[in-house]
């Protein structure tokens, strides 16, 4: 990983703000998830520009020349449309139209699997230079007055640069999925029913309009006994097959979906107490694919973590699935996501949320 760059959409929503909503409070919530406040996209912002603007910054802290990148790959589950996909578009958007770009589906694992996707380019000669875009706008598939999923997830967007080394800076990928446990995460609608439903109660009494929002829906403690489960020994897989021990390990990036998984993640790989992890969930929430680049990039604008260091990487998530590695860091960005960052006035709620509006 040569780059990184990033983009927080400029709208903070606290756990405060989001409980005039929730039957909830800002204590229940950063007790169960350690999560303070996530960032909503407003006003002109889209998955769109999000993406544009990581990439852009990814490619401008690599310091390589734009006109070598020959791939673009795209991690989302968010994307508004099935046609047509993400990565024309954007690739189009940053002044590389042409390039073989697609778009990789695969929950919070997305950026792992499409790194893999990257790095096997790279080795094969399929590229040299290769952009991948973790981007998701969680904020629109969900009802902030659910308690189950309404306070967990955010917005944003994440990139990095991959491309040749002499040494090898990104380790086997390891994966995997459970299909049994798949309807753990789940949109709550049938698309194709949802939207020949849509159509035959168009113009009806909303108040007997039985369709309703398409929303995500979890059953909280089924994924956390998988991932309980589950995760350990894909961690400690990632680690044989690399080559690396715990003690190797300088850094650990763990999907920012639940701060007490990946405290019990931590504890059971036996890292040391003070090893640098990943604590983006904090003030960013969970953004799915776009969870792990933006975790690598707090930390290294932050300088809690330092290019060049040894890296854990893992994200997991609907499917049921999850991918991850050990990587190098790539080095510290020069512009960052926080460059410019205001948040939006105190009270603001995103209004394209089921119409609720502070």
């Amino acid at each position: 990983m040569l780059g990184i760059g990033a983009y927080r959409p400029k709208r903070l929503i606290t756990n405060d703000q989001l409980c005039r909503v929730m039957d909830s409070s800002d204590q229940w919530i950063y007790e169960r998830s350690g999560i303070k406040a996530r960032r909503w996209i407003s006003g002109d912002e889209t998955m769109r520009s999000m993406s544009a603007a990581a990439a852009d910054r990814a490619i401008i802290n690599s310091g390589i020349d734009r006109e070598k990148i020959g791939m673009l790959i795209l991690a989302t589950s968010s994307w508004p449309w099935n046609v047509p996909h993400g990565a024309p578009i954007v690739a189009y958007d940053i002044g590389l139209n042409g390039i073989p770009a697609f778009d990789v589906a695969a929950g919070c694992g997305g950026f792992g699997y499409a790194l893999g996707v990257a790095a096997d380019a790279i080795r094969a000669g399929s590229a040299e230079y290769v952009v991948v875009i973790g981007v998701e706008t969680m904020s629109v598939g969900l009802d902030p007055r659910d308690r189950s999923t309404g306070f967990i997830f955010g917005d944003g967007a994440g990139a990095v640069v991959v491309g040749p080394s002499e040494v090898n800076g990104i380790g086997p990928i390891v994966s995997g999925s459970d299909g049994e446990n798949a309807e753990a995460i789940k949109q709550n609608h049938d698309t194709v029913e949802y939207m020949a439903r849509a159509v035959e109660y168009q113009g009806k009494d909303p108040e007997t309009d039985p369709v309703g929002r398409m929303i995500i829906k979890m059953e909280g403690p089924r994924v956390f006994r998988w991932a309980a489960v589950t995760l350990p020994r894909a961690l400690t897989k990632m680690l044989t097959e690399s080559g690396a021990g715990p003690d190797d390990i300088e850094v650990f990036v763990p999907h920012q979906a639940n701060a007490r998984i990946n405290d019990l993640m931590k504890k059971n790989l036996g890292l040391p107490e003070n090893i640098p992890m990943a604590n983006d969930i904090e003030t960013t929430a969970n953004t799915s694919a776009a969870s792990i680049p933006l975790a690598i990039e707090e930390m290294l604008a932050t300088g809690k973590a330092k290019g060049g260091e040894l890296a854990l990487i893992l994200g997991f998530g609907a499917g049921l699935s999850y991918a991850g590695t050990v990587a190098t860091l790539p080095p510290a960005p020069k512009v960052t996501s926080f460059d410019g960052l205001d948040d939006a006035e105190p009270g603001a709620l995103a209004v394209h949320l089921a119409g609720i509006v502070d």
